[in-house]
This record gives structure tokens, C-alpha cells and sequence, in this order.
């Protein structure tokens, strides 16, 4: 099995207001295909990690991998098409455009790539959201759209490139149960059917115990 992402003896400081050691010797993997979840109390460093990890936040000692290439220390705009091309975001808000349709929306990550053709692009976002049975809504508004078909409309988009990693942010922390439970489903699928890896932050202890793997953060460590 190959390592999508690797972190490496990570360690993170905030400076202000006084000197914080937020993570501590962070280590672990995550395979190709595996679903993992990032559970512990608010504040032990688990979105300041994801952000790490994500590689938006490039102030830490360590390294991180993606696909076994180093990734720490290359320049903002390397970072930048990495993140676009090999890493797909699910956020707790779903960020979509208003005023754009739910299919412009699915295409925006893949023209900011710029690597194949719109009509190429508007093909492959017809393809995610017709995996994700939500093809009917293409050319509506996506202000027009209910909060349980945002989030799989985000999931869409994050698809859209192809990532070999999906990253979540408690990315069922605005969603009812049924909903939740339709996320958790797709994700399930995805990592099942398409052997995607997935890294979900949340605090759905239900969400969590089903993943492949929970890792149990605490006071900035990983607890082993």
C-alpha cells in the first residue's frame, strides 16, 4: 500500500501573545485508500494541524510528504498548484459561490489548475455530480439549493481534479443526521470504490468510530 501524505516529527509554535508549543512531534501516514479521522477536545491542535498538513500553513519544524515527495519549503506557488491538484477540501461551510451555478461552482478548482479544456473541465463536473446523484441541479443557483445538497455539491468540487487525498473540517458539523449520514456514505464510497484517502477532522464520535482509524489528539500530541 503507498503513503499519500506523511508527516514527519512535526512541531508548531505561535509566537504571540507569548511562546506556545501548539503541536509536539507529530508522526503518521496515511495509506492510499484509507478513511482515517482526526478526533479530540477543542483546542489539542487539530484544525492547526489540518492546516499544516494541507500545506496552508508552511510555519512548522518537520517535514510532510505528499505522495512521498517532500513538500516542506517549496515556494507558495508550487504549494499552491499541489494543493489544486492533489488535495481536495471539504469545509464545515461549504464555500460556494452564490451567484454561480451548482455546476460553474464543481468547475472552479479545475480551471484555476488549467490543465485541460473548459469543455473537458464542464465535462468531468457533470461526471462528479452525477456520481454524487446530483446531476438534476447542474444549472440551478447554488443559492437555490437545500444545505444537505450544498455539502455534496463541495464534495463535487473537491473531486473535480482528481485529488489523491480528500480533507475534511468537521465537514458534518452544520449538517441533521440524515445528511451527516449521506456524507459519511459518500466518503465511505470513495475511499471503497475509488480507493481515495481520506483525513476528516470531527468531533462525531459516531462519524469517527466508523473510519478506518481514529487518531486521538490531546494537548498537541497524537496519542498512541
Amino acid at each position: 500500500m503507498n503513503t499519500v501524505l506523511e508527516a514527519k516529527n512535526i512541531n508548531k509554535y505561535f509566537r504571540k501573545p507569548v511562546l506556545y508549543h501548539v503541536l509536539k512531534d507529530i508522526n503518521f501516514q496515511i495509506k492510499t485508500g484509507e478513511f482515517a479521522s482526526i478526533m479530540g477536545k477543542s483546542g489539542c491542535g487539530k484544525s492547526t494541524l489540518l492546516y499544516i498538513l494541507s500545506t496552508m500553513d508552511t510555519d512548522y519544524e518537520g517535514e510532510l510528504f505528499l505522495n512521498n515527495k517532500l513538500v516542506t519549503g517549496q515556494d507558495r506557488n508550487h504549494l499552491s498548484y499541489l494543493r489544486n491538484k492533489h488535495i481536495g477540501f471539504v469545509f464545515q461551510f461549504h464555500f460556494l459561490l452564490s451567484e454561480f451555478t451548482v455546476l460553474e461552482n464543481v468547475m472552479l478548482p479545475a480551471k484555476k489548475l488549467a490543465e485541460k479544456t473548459n469543455k473537458e473541465i464542464e465535462h468531468d463536473a457533470f461526471e462528479k455530480l452525477k456520481m454524487l446523484n446530483i446531476d438534476h441541479l447542474a444549472y440551478k443557483h447554488a443559492s437555490r439549493v437545500s444545505g444537505g445538497e450544498k455539502q455534496r455539491i463541495a464534495i463535487a468540487r473537491a473531486l473535480i481534479n482528481n485529488p489523491s487525498i480528500i480533507m475534511g473540517d468537521e465537514p458534518t458539523g452544520n449538517l441533521d443526521s440524515y445528511n451527516s449520514e449521506n456524507v459519511f456514505n459518500i466518503f465511505k464510497q470513495l475511499s471503497a470504490e475509488q480507493n481515495l484517502s481520506l483525513l476528516v477532522v470531527t468531533h462525531n464520535e459516531d462519524f469517527a468510530k466508523r473510519t478506518d482509524r481514529i487518531i486521538t489528539m490531546e494537548d498537541g500530541t497524537i496519542q498512541v
